[in-house]
């Protein structure tokens, strides 16, 4: 067997139902899971019809690379969202959603042969990458997001030799856990760092459609390249998915765009991979890149949602508006000597509502673990019951509270 396989750690959510068994809830609430980022809003009917009109595709085996017409409607919506001159067609890959594709691109991208290689990451960040990394014969280097610095991490504190041997770095903006998204000149800081000491960087954007301000969509690594005349995106790729965008997270439809020569070599890897998108599914997937409306309508209800917990939880816990995403980053009340895992299986105990400990989503480094004391809540259930959960949440902080006086 591999034996970078004993490197990999539980996955979060085995380690929360480890952390919830044997705790049984009171038979009179009502259950309420906030802990998976997994959409609830119905899918757009008009997609899962351009599904069902093509099913006779499943009789033909599709091209690894994608349709011609798939990848040209991604140029397209690539162009329009991220104010981009051009890019070619053949810069762009369809997958089977992200998860896989950022795994995989791990695997084609380190260099084995290179001495030591790191593969930079968020601190918390999303346990592919590091899974990534080591089964792919690198060490994974994690850089935490602090509130300090808006819980985006500080570049500009890295050292010199941890670049040097950084062969990829993956960045997820905006981010999953904390809704921070990278700036303009935060994106072409890194660019520059990579053409200096030779990287690559991977930039997960897959929460870049869910923002809360029509006005400020978030910026996109493709875009700073454009924005610098780089035109070719060396050295930089982006990751994108239909799953949070369109609500279609059983699809498995999204892409990978970018560095003309990394798209290639992807490329050849995946055909010994053997992942070609179902030709039924690259249909879908037309129908959902080429309509906007229902990505606003889908902006609107999680607008909503956030208007009508957060001034619920306001005061109960250390929460506020996230840039972009679905997720609120909450910090466990200081008054309270639960941590975030023990507020979580207490919380589930009391009321029912499943929530994510912060700490599952990080690793320790010298300064801790920066998910500690922190909560992942995924405002993907329908809004009143999001809004009865947010004030389950607050009550039991009260009665917390009342009880440790």
């Amino acid at each position: 067997m591999n034996p970078d396989l004993d490197k990999l750690q539980p996955y979060p959510f085995e380690r929360l139902a480890a952390l919830k068994q044997g705790v049984q809830p009171p038979t009179d609430c009502n259950p309420v899971t906030l802990s998976i980022g997994e959409p609830k809003h119905a899918a757009p009917e008009f997609v899962l019809q351009a599904l069902t009109n093509s099913l006779a595709g499943l009789g033909n085996y599709p091209a690894t690379k994608g349709s011609d017409e798939l990848r040209n409607t991604i140029s397209q919506w690539l162009c329009q969202r991220f104010q981009l001159q051009a890019i070619d067609p053949q810069q762009i890959l369809p997958v089977n959603g992200t998860r896989e594709a950022l795994f995989a691109f791990a695997q084609a991208i380190v260099d084995r042969q290179q001495a030591a290689p790191l593969v930079v990451m968020p601190n918390p960040f999303y346990q592919i990458y590091e899974g990534a990394a080591l089964l792919a014969g690198a060490e994974p280097y994690f850089l935490n997001c602090d509130p300090e610095n808006r819980f985006i991490p500080d570049f500009d504190q890295v050292e010199e030799s941890v670049w040097q041997r950084c062969q990829l770095l993956y960045i997820c903006t905006p981010g999953n856990p904390t809704g921070a998204v990278l700036s303009l000149q935060q994106l072409q800081k890194l660019i520059e760092l990579a053409d200096t000491y030779d990287f690559v960087i991977a930039s997960d954007e897959c929460y870049s459609e869910i923002y809360l301000d029509e006005n400020q969509p978030p910026v996109g690594l493709l875009q700073a390249c454009a924005a610098l005349g780089r035109h070719d995106y060396r050295r930089c790729v982006i990751f994108q998915s239909l799953s949070k965008r369109s609500n279609l997270p059983g699809l498995r439809s999204g892409f990978v765009a970018g560095d003309q020569t990394l798209i290639e070599k992807f490329l050849l890897y995946r055909t010994y991979h053997g992942c070609a998108m179902s030709l039924p599914v690259q249909q879908a997937s037309i129908a959902a890149w080429n309509d906007e409306q229902h990505v606003v309508e889908n902006r609107r209800l999680y607008r909503e949602k956030f208007d009508a917990v957060l001034p619920i939880l306001a005061g109960k816990l250390g929460v506020q508006k996230p840039e972009a995403g679905f997720f609120l980053w909450a910090k466990v009340p200081d008054c309270t000597p639960l941590n975030d895992q023990q507020f979580t299986r207490q919380l589930f105990a009391n009321t029912g509502i499943t929530v994510l400990p912060g700490s599952f989503l990080a690793r320790n480094s010298a300064g801790g673990n920066p998910g500690e004391r922190y909560l992942r809540i995924a405002l993907v259930a329908p809004l009143e019951e999001c809004r009865q959960a947010a004030q389950d949440i607050a009550d039991f902080v009260d009665r917390m509270q009342v009880s440790l006086c």
